[in-house]
């Protein structure tokens, strides 16, 4: 039998006995300090500066380490969701204060009442008049385009922020623009009207600024103000025209992503994408594996 042919009823050679190489003692692999990056040496105790893996993250962190960064995490968050509240709060308080111009704006556009001075008070001149719709219109008017334009700046200016932020942003601004319009309208040429109405002799004849009798501001509980009427179509306009705007987005985000640049996403033709070659000038034909045809001054090969 052959030295090398193993002998079955032989019985395994054992570790440690002659004619049995000795056993190969085990590499020890070095342990390794994820903070530091570098390895600490074998037989370091856990307790030594570096060897614990967790000990960056703090106590306890070794028994729960995908909640190492917990605290970091929840205050990410809570600074997002104040900043978009304050987001919010600020773009509504704008568009609020933007409804001091609309109520100048109305008063100018808006005509007034005449009335006569009597000894019960004013009346109308006429029986129906015409300039308190007239002022009623005009304010539905100048406050649905106010509302239209808020919302579509909003869209364009806050691209970033786009979604319920700008909503709710145009939403309040819009009430906010009417109260202030409304208030700052009337009040024009409100006290020369009270002047005339106090000092004025009976059958003069004057004009009374223009008002709203189509809205108005309700208060609820005598705390909460709740305006209705044509001091909801501001509002109105702004949620109506971002809805739109969204709903006709072309990004799911409503956010502009970035536009691919052409041929970007075509598949490379040549041999190096292992594809035929194209037909261009430039290209130099494929050698043949063929023996090339002798011409016709070629010597004829020898004859056997």
């Amino acid at each position: 039998m052959s030295s090398d042919t193993p002998d079955p009823e032989r019985a395994p050679h054992r570790r440690g006995e002659p004619g049995h190489p000795a056993a190969q003692p085990e590499p020890a692999w070095p342990a390794v300090d994820p903070s530091a990056g570098l390895p600490v040496p074998a037989g370091t105790p856990a307790a030594a500066p570096g060897a614990d893996p967790f000990a960056w993250a703090g106590p306890g962190a070794e028994h729960r380490p995908a909640t190492v960064a917990g605290s970091a995490v929840t205050a990410r968050p809570a600074r997002g969701i104040r900043r978009t509240a304050a987001l919010t709060l600020g773009i509504a308080i704008l568009l609020t204060v933007l409804g001091a111009p609309l109520g100048l704006l109305w008063a100018v556009v808006a005509p007034d009442t005449p009335v006569l001075r009597t000894a019960e008070g004013a009346i109308y001149a006429t029986p129906q008049p015409e300039q308190p719709i007239a002022a009623d219109g005009w304010f539905s008017l100048l406050g649905l385009g106010f509302g239209v334009l808020a919302a579509i700046a909003l869209w364009f200016l806050l691209r970033r922020r786009r979604g319920p932020v700008g909503l709710l942003a145009g939403t309040l601004g819009g009430l906010g623009a009417a109260v202030v319009a409304w208030q700052v309208g009337r009040r024009i040429g409100l006290s020369t009207y009270q002047r005339l109405l106090d000092s004025a002799p009976d059958g003069r004849a004057f004009t009374k600024p223009a008002d709203l009798r189509a809205g108005g501001v309700d208060w609820l509980l005598g705390v909460l103000p709740v305006p209705h009427g044509d001091l909801l179509l501001p509002a109105f306009g702004a949620a109506v025209t971002y809805t739109l705007l969204a709903g006709w987005s072309r990004w799911p985000s409503l956010r502009p992503e970035p536009e691919p640049e052409p041929y970007r996403a075509w598949p490379p033709i040549g041999p190096a994408a292992g594809g035929p070659l194209s037909s261009a000038p430039a290209d130099r034909p494929a050698h043949s594996v063929a023996p090339e045809p002798p011409g016709p001054d070629a010597a004829e090969p020898p004859r056997g």
